[in-house]
């Protein structure tokens, strides 16, 4: 048994305040979504790409598979890791690990074989579900050949596959699980995964409180109604900004989800025409897309009441097409997988939403800017975004991180640059880590450097983020190369690192700079500040 060890960083005291203002229901997540199946049966709980299921077929699937789970020895605080694409499945998955008391770790579709070692390895993942195959990659496959590199891995499920091992057979097949496993909200229920500034993924450790309660009072604010939830997340459920998906949408406030098994700008153009959400939560790049396609202007937004974006900054000119072509509110959206969140409001002033991320919601998150010296700078001054409240998570799967990241007190040190403004605005004013944001999705450029250096040609590397208007940012990788050594194409660094290191597509940089030497700063450092202007520089050339 391979039980998930967990601390909490946020004083006892402080989370039984919280308990005793409301703001946490005190129920897990199953506990939550049973009594909405209970009240509501025949409610829609998921929409997407193969139909409908009702609040009572996702608890007849959900408790089948805690049985077995169950039956197969998975004990409360094991961790059952989830790579599969957005659906229905997904979410009954979330729902069988709450009710018999285990640890999910979902991970987006896309992240290979380094990342899955890692995050597989490193929460010592008891089971894990997998797609059998998505587009050309199967992942099935590619986690068989690592089985032998994660001693603590008993169970494999694969989705879309036939067999006894399939995720459908146990889905179906067997007695349910007759009785939800006693533990308490303050246990852990998830783990978000964070690229952050790191060149491994971080693992953040969330318990049922801090999902429902935090993370439940962060989508209620944008509600505006009395009618049941009905959202569609564009991004990955497996993500930090999709996880408001299965724990929140559905568990904590008992609505409908929509989802697309991957983002496509006119399926999700026909979701909001037919299903009719009230919320649509995406990154601005997918919003671009979507105002690009024909297919917008013969769409029916009337039933949206606000588009949440995050994941990036978003440019005026793109908000006020938002605003206009969807006929709805626009919602900057700030946070992290490690336990920040700071929201517009669909009510807020468009000069609010232009330059700033919102107010800060005690139910959900406080913020705080602080100088170097750890205090908090005056209104109108640049500090370091700190984060503290009822959705802060338990601590990092990784102790090492719990030092660097968290404070004595429980507050999370974001890397992020902001101030606040007279009227308590939060404005993000940029990162002192390095991230490259592009579409929504955060790219660590030390994991991409790590590997380039060990190419034979580079002598020195660095990677920085290009301003792009599609996408946000593209990563562009910037050498020297050593002497007598021919010089690299783009294309033939992007062989090197899928086929030697095994990245991912998705983190291989879209451009390629080569010089003699890289820039040094006063300091003895590359200056990427420098790169950053000259490639912006040719950009807009």
């Amino acid at each position: 048994m391979t039980v998930l060890t967990v601390r909490d960083l946020v004083p006892a005291a402080l989370r039984q305040w919280w308990t005793d203002a409301g703001f946490y229901p005190g129920r897990t997540l199953w506990e939550l979504f049973a009594a909405h199946a209970a009240a509501h049966p025949q409610r829609i709980a998921v929409i997407d790409d193969d139909g409908e299921i009702s609040y009572a077929r996702l608890s007849e699937a959900a408790l089948r598979l805690a049985g077995a789970l169950r039956r197969a020895g998975v004990a409360p605080g094991e961790v059952v890791a989830v790579q599969m694409p957005n659906g229905w499945r997904p979410v009954a998955v979330d729902l069988a690990a709450a009710a018999i008391g285990a640890v999910v770790l979902p991970y987006p579709v896309g992240r290979g074989r380094r990342d899955t070692l890692t995050l597989l390895r490193r929460s010592r993942a008891a089971v894990a579900v997998v797609a059998h195959k998505v587009g050309d990659h199967r992942y099935a496959d590619a986690l068989e050949a690592l089985r032998p590199e994660l001693p603590d891995l008993r169970t494999v499920l694969v989705a879309g596959a036939d067999g006894p091992d399939s995720l459908e057979s146990w889905l179906a097949d067997g007695p349910p699980l007759e009785a939800p496993v006693d533990v308490s909200a303050s246990a852990p229920a998830r783990i978000l995964v964070s690229s952050g500034s790191e060149a491994a993924p971080k693992m953040i450790v969330y318990s049922h409180d801090a999902l429902a309660g935090g993370r439940g009072a962060f989508i209620a604010a944008l509600h505006h109604g009395d009618e049941p939830m009905r959202n569609l997340f564009l991004v990955p459920l497996a993500s930090s900004f999709g996880s408001s998906g299965s724990a929140v949408t559905i568990a904590r406030h008992g609505g409908t989800l929509l989802a697309q098994s991957r983002f496509d700008a006119v399926r999700a153009l026909e979701l909001i025409d037919r299903h009719r959400p009230y919320l649509v939560f995406g990154v601005p790049t997918m919003f671009a897309m979507m105002l690009d396609h024909p297919r917008m202007a013969h769409t029916d937004t009337s039933s949206l009441r606000a588009v949440v974006a995050g994941g990036s900054r978003i440019d005026p000119a793109t908000v006020d097409a938002c605003r206009n072509r969807f006929g709805t509110a626009f919602v900057n959206c700030y946070g992290s997988a490690d336990g920040v969140n700071c929201t517009t409001d669909p009510l807020d002033p468009p000069q609010a939403v232009y330059d700033a991320v919102g107010r800060p919601n005690p139910a959900v998150a406080a913020i705080r800017v602080v100088g170097d010296d750890g205090i908090d700078v005056p209104p109108g001054q640049v500090g370091e975004i700190w984060g503290l409240g009822p959705m802060s998570p338990l601590c990092y799967v990784d102790p090492e991180f719990d030092q660097r990241y968290r404070t004595d007190g429980g507050w999370v040190r974001t890397g992020d640059l902001g101030q606040v403004d007279d009227d308590g605005f939060l404005h993000v004013v940029g990162r002192r880590n390095e991230i490259i944001i592009r579409g929504g999705r955060n790219l660590s450029p030390v994991e991409v450097e790590l590997l380039v250096a060990q190419h034979p040609a580079v002598r020195q590397v660095a990677c920085v983020g290009v301003p792009d208007r599609l996408m946000g940012e593209r990563m562009a990788v910037c050498i020297a190369v050593r002497d007598g050594q021919p010089s690299l194409t783009l294309t033939e660094l992007a062989g090197y690192l899928t086929e030697v290191h095994g990245l991912e597509h998705a983190k291989l940089p879209e451009r390629l700079a080569v010089f003699d030497a890289l820039p040094l700063s006063p300091a003895g450092k590359v200056d990427k500040r420098w790169l950053r202007e000259q490639l912006a520089g040719q950009a807009d050339q």
